[in-house]
């Protein structure tokens, strides 16, 4: 009785918040419609990933009824704390209030999901007993989201979610539509120039976009300050706050540059620390498992090539950048190529990066979700012919390695490669 209680003043609130949501910018990630599995949507805090649910929802309301619907988040103070048991319990209310629909498939979405103990035992029993459909999303000291769907035994799919793309950006923004023709004018060119650098500079974490810069820079230097604490110190007890931090620092300041365990580990006993290489490698795993910044391997059939050469780093959005470093310079170049990067896995792309036999390098040898193979040399501007002829050469000498036709990505490239798509701002 007491479930059912709270259960009927959460639905209450819940059947509110569709009733005012205006669904907003529309995002390029969505569930999968695979059927017989449970969608998981993955990522970094702050990334959208209960909005992505509001929108399903919103979408399957124009096919079912509103009573067919659950969604809980159990980050709510009076959902916590909650035994799997109760859980149970909680989902057996939503059937005793709406009876008509133990006939009818049923939709459950459960935000921070593993906050509840043994959640993964309900959520196999009803997955395997009843007509429904479920969504989850979860990131906390006690367990990453992306250990989820590993909990799930195989039942799941994930969709990763990341901060707003360029074109979700200027959707966001409310840009109006520039020429879609594919010789774009200089003033088109110009414009999207400037709102790229706009975007580079600020990123595309949604809560951020329309910030100035002091409370931009505040916020994420708190999200940082989450998932460090929440995500890798709690999570993982660690006592050396001080080099999580550091090593953190030092990954999102670099991106586009190479990043040696070796070298860094002999950076941090320069500085006193005492720490153990394979603590290093650990860190650098719990960093890339919490979305905060990845390092990308040279592809090669050799794993001893693989294992000791760098590995180039990536964050998971430019505006980081921006708020770890005090520089006022700014490397548009390096923040292009991440932009790239986060594309490319925004597509389900696995990403590498290649050295010719000659050691000159390509940014991005990436097999997308078809086993298709594909390499792209990315350049901010191509004005300076040295700097033209140096890529072209790595990227020629890397095609006839490979036996595969690469591209050179430019912002003009780049923008016409997407223009057409920002006619859909928002939801219909």
């Amino acid at each position: 009785m007491k479930m059912t209680i709270l259960l009927q003043t959460l639905l209450e609130e819940f059947h509110a918040k569709m009733k005012t949501f205006t669904g907003g910018i529309l995002r390029e990630a969505s569930f999968s419609d695979i059927p017989n599995k449970i969608m998981v949507a993955i990522g970094m805090r702050r990334t959208g990933k209960t909005y992505l649910m509001f929108q399903t929802i919103q979408k399957l309301l124009r096919e079912v009824p509103i009573s067919r619907i659950l969604y809980l988040n159990f980050e709510d103070d009076r959902l916590y704390p909650m035994t799997g048991q109760q859980f149970g319990e909680l989902i057996d209310s939503f059937y005793t209030l709406y009876p008509e629909n133990h006939d009818n498939a049923c939709y459950l979405f459960f935000d921070e999901v593993q906050n509840i103990e043994d959640w993964q035992l309900v959520i196999r029993r009803y997955s395997d007993t009843k007509n429904v459909k479920i969504y989850l999303t979860g990131s906390s000291a006690k367990l990453l989201s992306k250990e989820i769907a590993t909990s799930l035994r195989g039942r799941s799919i994930a969709t990763e979610i990341w901060p707003f793309s360029f074109k979700e950006f200027l959707r966001a923004k409310l840009i109006p539509q520039l020429d879609n023709s594919p010789l774009l004018g200089k003033k088109s060119l110009d414009q999207l120039r400037g709102w790229l650098r706009i975007y580079l500079d600020q990123g595309g974490f949604p809560e951020t976009t329309f910030l100035d810069t002091s409370d931009r820079t505040q916020i994420l230097q708190d999200y940082v300050s989450v998932v460090i604490f929440r995500d890798i110190i709690e999570r993982y007890k660690i006592t050396n706050i001080s080099l999580v931090r550091y090593m953190i620092k030092t990954l999102i300041k670099n991106v586009g540059c190479g990043f040696s365990v070796n070298k860094f580990f002999n950076d941090l006993k320069s500085q006193g620390f005492s720490v153990g290489k394979t603590t290093v490698y650990d860190y650098l795993d719990y960093i890339e498992d919490a979305y905060l910044a990845f390092a990308v391997p040279l592809y090669s059939e050799s794993l001893r090539k693989t294992q000791t050469n760098l590995r180039k780093l990536y964050a998971v959005d430019t505006g980081l950048v921006k708020a770890y470093t005090t520089s006022v310079s700014k490397d548009f170049g390096h923040h292009f190529e991440n932009l790239i990067y986060l594309d490319l896995r925004r597509s389900r792309h696995e990403v590498f990066y290649y050295l010719t036999e000659s050691r000159r390098e390509v940014d991005f040898f990436a097999r997308d979700s078809q086993g298709e193979w594909h390499l792209y040399q990315v350049c901010w501007t191509i004005d300076d012919p040295k700097t033209l002829e140096r890529e072209t050469l790595a990227l020629n000498e890397a095609e006839k390695e490979l036996g595969i036709k690469g591209q050179i990505i430019t912002p003009e490239s780049y923008f016409s490669s997407f223009l057409p798509a920002l006619q859909k701002k928002t939801l219909s």
